[in-house]
């Protein structure tokens, strides 16, 4: 194949993982934590405890939406790493933070421009009784859907992108370290650990900071103390991610064979792509 068909195939490759990773990024930004899903809660009786699947209990197991897709974000960063070098990998974590920011841009543009609606003191949102139905369906006059969104994103904005920075920095930095002690092997090492790592780091400060900062979390019931319902969230969170981090071992060992055959190189025996595209 020629050089310039070679280089291109490998920008692509790049692409279509930036693309993914920075795709799924502004996805999370706007999910957030919109809406919980409850695994499963403990509640405890006279007679033992009984569990719930899918309600909130006494002790409750629950993720915030935003979490489900956030996992192919590491798995992008390290396979960027893998192939693509150290530099390449912070850039995209960089302009990820970037994209977060023009992200609340806009939802904040969108909801100064007129007409701007009458919003309720108590909620800080259009009156839910604005929505009518006209002759096309249900339409929202007043934009509640769109403010409610807003505010949630607010809400949580400081604590994605401070957990983001942290733990997706962090995922780089240990993916490299593991990597120099492991001299090239182990790819399962470094996948494992540097994305275990990370989302612990990622998993508390985005609980703590939506708590603390943002009040954006589900309160505990009354007469629980808070921080094991803090903690609830943060062990549900990290368990989820970890036994994904677990189960994306076998897709890395995969895509990193075919990618070896497919953009003609191997990362365990040459420098690192970027000295090959830039």
């Amino acid at each position: 194949m020629e050089a310039s068909a070679l280089q291109a195939r490998r920008e692509r490759v790049f692409l279509v993982l930036a693309g993914l990773f920075l795709g799924t990024l502004a996805m999370l930004n706007i999910l957030g934590i919109s809406r919980f899903l409850v695994l499963f809660s403990l509640n405890p009786s006279e007679t033992g405890w009984g569990w719930n699947w899918g309600q909130w209990g006494e002790y409750s197991f629950a993720l915030a939406i935003g979490v489900l897709p956030y996992p192919l974000t590491f798995l992008c960063t390290d396979l960027i790493c893998e192939f693509y070098g150290r530099r390449r990998a912070n850039w995209v974590v960089t302009v990820g933070l970037i994209l977060n920011i023009w992200v609340v841009f806009i939802l904040w543009l969108g909801g100064v421009l007129p007409p701007v609606p009458t919003m309720d003191p108590a909620t800080g949102l259009p009156p839910i009784e604005s929505m009518s139905i006209n002759e096309n369906g249900l339409q929202d006059d007043q934009g509640f859907a769109f403010y409610r969104i807003r505010m949630l994103t607010f809400g949580a904005v400081v604590a994605s992108m401070l957990a983001y920075l942290a733990a997706q920095f962090c995922d780089v930095y240990m993916f490299h370290f593991w990597k120099r002690l492991t001299k090239g092997k182990w790819l399962w090492l470094r996948n494992n650990g540097s994305t275990m790592v990370s989302q612990l780091v990622d998993t508390t400060a985005v609980i703590l900071i939506t708590h603390f900062y943002a009040n954006s979390l589900p309160l505990p019931p009354e007469g629980r103390a808070l921080w094991p319902h803090l903690m609830l969230f943060i062990v549900t969170g990290y368990f989820f991610k970890f036994a994904i981090a677990l189960l994306d071992t076998i897709p890395i060992y995969i895509a990193v064979a075919w990618l070896k055959g497919y953009l003609q190189f191997d990362p365990v025996t040459e420098t690192d792509l970027s000295q090959h595209t830039e």
